[in-house]
């Protein structure tokens, strides 16, 4: 082995032992920056170091794909909203599973040879092109581009089940027969259709899911782009990116009662009810207002927030942690309960309360703040609908039953702020809506809980 390669592999170790005590900080909201950072430096190690490999002639290229791509990263980690995070976590695995299986396709039209890498490409190739047409939509539809409900045809799982079988005999045929360019443009067309049928079907309610999943694809398929390269700090980043994205996918999958087969599918529950809005909530709906909110949190010993979409559409997160510290400095009690798929990515609520420094500790996972909504006196619910309805537990005919929610209904009052009625992801009306210990606050969420506060502070 050439001098150099031993250097480069010991920095490859350095890099890979960072990503995995970055991964391990992340675990924890104390730790995430440094996690996130840790992360950050092997990855800078990684790709700095590959440049100095004795294969590699020209670094030009390589160089200004660094300069465009620091570039572009860094403009929109300043430019993008953290309510437009989801989407542009989607385009990220998008772009991971693009670049992995542009790296495969390059060393197939290269001349790559051999059984391994000729599956590896295949893998690379397959994975990866579903997972960058898969964001995409995911992307589309998180974005508002199209329709966020479910998009699919009679048949649509007999064609994908079709689709997945040609890719991987078409892997099987180039294996055979390398030189076939033609089956290898079917196998790209194939699994960009896959892509694209897979997470189409999908809809809204169930994208932290998705992006969980697609996030473990991108991994996978990095990983097999690392041995078609030979690169195993590829090989290793993807190898954890893919365990730890599939681990994530399992806890989604518990936390919205989904099995990670059907998910793997796209079979998702469709949406629909056995009664209508007007059942629900005719003659039985409570309006309030901010000053009649503010007289209850008076006498409040005990408060939970419970954070949900909503809130991140009308970015009060700030005024949510204003309104906590004004019932903090009155002795009163505040937590937030924050459940698994609140929002529209794994941890988008806890992402959205730090942003505006809520301590860590106030932060309360559903199986830890279930257990104390009955001695809760207010439960505020802002923009969160389908995480908190009693249909999930009540109803064995509803597409939600079995889901484990935020018993938020438990609470001796439950304040609603939200601008109407409209159901959530799920296209369900919630009857907590309609419970007798339930007001609801219409209006905009941040200037709702501000007209609270100030209601608050003048009494």
């Amino acid at each position: 082995m050439h001098l150099a390669d031993h250097w480069l592999n010991i920095a490859y170790l350095i890099a890979a032992s960072l990503f995995v005590f970055g991964i391990k900080g992340l675990t924890k909201p104390r730790t995430a920056v440094r996690g996130n950072q840790m992360a950050a430096s092997g990855m800078l190690i990684a790709c700095v170091v590959t440049l100095f490999h004795r294969d590699i002639v020209g670094y030009e290229v390589i160089i200004a794909g660094l300069v465009i791509g620091g570039l572009i990263g860094a403009i929109m980690a300043i430019r993008v909203q953290m309510t437009s995070m989801p989407q542009m976590i989607a385009l990220l695995n998008g772009f991971g599973g693009g670049a992995s299986f542009a790296v495969a396709t390059a060393g197939y039209l290269g001349g790559l040879s051999g059984a391994v890498a000729l599956i590896s490409t295949g893998a690379a190739v397959l994975i990866g092109a579903v997972t960058l047409t898969g964001s995409m939509v995911a992307f589309a539809k998180l974005q508002e581009l199209i329709s966020g409900k479910s998009i699919g045809f009679a048949g649509m799982k007999f064609v994908n089940a079709l689709l997945l079988l040609g890719s991987l005999c078409a892997i099987g045929y180039l294996v055979v027969e390398p030189g076939n360019q033609m089956v290898f443009w079917a196998l790209v067309v194939a699994a960009a259709l896959l892509g694209l049928m897979l997470v189409l079907p999908i809809g809204g309610a169930d994208m932290p899911v998705v992006i969980a999943l697609l996030n473990s694809y991108s991994g996978v398929a990095a990983s097999a782009a690392g041995f078609v390269t030979g690169n195993s700090a590829l090989i290793i980043t993807g190898s954890l990116v893919g365990a730890s994205g599939l681990i994530l996918t399992q806890i989604m999958c518990k936390a919205m009662n989904r099995s990670l087969t059907n998910v793997l599918f796209g079979v998702m529950a469709e949406a629909g009810s056995s009664m209508s809005d007007d059942e629900v909530y005719q003659g039985k709906v409570k309006s309030s207002s901010a000053d009649e909110v503010a007289m209850i949190l008076e006498t409040a010993q005990r408060v939970v927030i419970v954070p949900g979409f909503g809130m991140a559409m009308a970015q009060a997160q700030h005024a949510v942690r204003e309104l906590a510290d004004t019932l903090e400095k009155r002795g009163t009690e505040v937590e937030y309960a924050i459940h698994p798929v609140a929002g529209r990515m794994p941890g988008h609520m806890n992402v959205l309360l730090a942003e505006a420094e809520v301590s860590y500790d106030k932060l309360k996972d559903m199986d830890t703040i279930n257990p104390t909504f009955e001695q809760t006196d207010v439960a505020i619910v802002i923009g969160a609908n389908d995480v908190t309805n009693p249909l999930a537990r009540e109803d064995k005919g509803s597409p939600i039953y079995g889901m484990p929610i935020l018993n938020v209904d438990k609470a001796r009052t439950v304040v609603v702020v939200k601008r109407s009625l409209s159901s959530g992801f799920a296209g369900l009306p919630n009857p907590l809506f309609a419970k007798d210990n339930t007001l609801m606050l219409f209006g905009d969420g941040k200037q709702a809980i501000i007209d609270i506060s100030t209601a608050l502070k003048e009494a």
